[in-house]
């Protein structure tokens, strides 16, 4: 093995300043684990972070949709653990001492770090973490979907902690992307009769959204498919003015109002709505040790379906195009792959 390679590195704030360089490879120290990239998937997170509308402490390498195998363990770690298939929780480090790390909520401690952002990440060969951060793969999920356990655990925490939908229940999904596709999931999961809304340009995602057995439609045919009175669940997915102002008309009175999707800048939103329908408004930002737990269980029960989202997977020298490919909507999740050099 070389000692370096090839990453794909925010290189200074601010819109842009991406570029692949050739960086050390990193080693595990005490409590950690090396881990070899198999994929790591494209967040909206990483769209923002190039846009300079996210948080970031440069350089970093970007990347925290994580799968792959442990190929170095650091001194004390269990021997057991080299040679696993996994996917990584992102959060490099956390206080441990805040009111928010002693109840189990990480998510939310100030001076959390996470990989991709403010510690290198997975756009490159290898990635080292604490070793609790990763988890098994279920051999039933193939090889690049594991990436998708970190956005399954995220919708797990926005929805499942606790359930949003019970039984009987009629649910909207707004926004067909890949966290919308396993919201849609995941209501289904709950009982939940489920309609996923997209836009004209989410034809490939509809399709997709329909493939897995949900009613899919176009925003303008929103109205048809509502139930009498508007659904009791809906999950805002999309981060989007256009799709929260959808969400918001469609729910029910005294119905749930989710918002999962990030929207990267302020967006003016109809919050009378909220008053005069008396929703219940709810969220879940990023994931906790609880939800992906959580995300396991729905993997192993057959509930959710990862390998379906994955569209395609691109070099890291194809960053660009995959990007752009992410923007446009004309796939559902790309995923990089560190190793490939084509």
């Amino acid at each position: 093995m070389t000692d370096t390679m090839r990453a794909l590195v925010k290189t200074a704030p601010g819109p842009g300043n991406i570029e692949v360089r050739e960086v050390a490879v990193p080693h595990a120290g005490a409590g950690q684990v090396r881990v070899a990239v198999i994929a790591t998937g494209i967040c909206g997170t990483d769209l923002h972070i190039v846009d300079g509308e996210f948080a970031t402490r440069p350089p970093v390498i970007m990347g925290h949709e994580v799968t792959g195998v442990i190929d170095e363990i650091g001194p004390d770690v269990a021997p057991e653990w080299f040679g696993r298939r996994v996917a990584l929780e992102t959060y490099a480090s956390t206080c441990e001492a805040c009111e928010y790390c002693r109840s189990g909520r990480r998510n939310l401690c100030s001076e959390r770090r996470s990989i991709g952002s403010h510690v290198d990440g997975g756009f490159a060969s290898y990635v080292v973490v604490p070793v609790h951060n990763a988890h098994s793969v279920d051999e039933s999920v193939g090889y690049l979907a594991g990436a998708l356990y970190e956005p399954l655990a995220c919708v797990a925490h926005a929805l499942c902690d606790p359930a949003v939908a019970s039984p009987g229940d009629s649910a909207l999904v707004v926004g067909p992307g890949t966290i919308g596709l396993l919201a849609a999931q995941v209501l289904r999961s709950q009982c939940a009769s489920v309609v996923v809304v997209g836009t004209e340009r989410d034809a490939v995602r509809l399709k997709a959204a329909s493939e897995l057995g949900f009613v899919a439609v176009r925003s303008e045919d929103v109205p048809s498919a509502t139930p009498n009175g508007g659904f009791t669940v809906v999950a805002e997915c999309s981060g989007s003015e256009r799709g929260v102002t959808t969400a918001l008309r469609s729910a029910r009175k005294a119905g749930r109002f989710v918002q999962v999707g990030l929207f990267g800048h302020p967006v003016p939103i109809e919050l009378d709505l909220v008053c005069l329908k008396e929703l219940e408004v709810t969220s879940g930002n990023a994931s906790t040790p609880r939800s992906w737990g959580r995300a396991e269980r729905l993997v192993l029960s057959g509930s959710i379906s990862l390998d379906r989202l994955v569209s395609a997977s691109l070099p890291i020298a194809a960053w660009q195009e995959a990007f752009a490919r992410t923007r446009t909507g004309d796939c559902v999740k790309l995923v990089l792959e560190p190793q490939t050099t084509a």
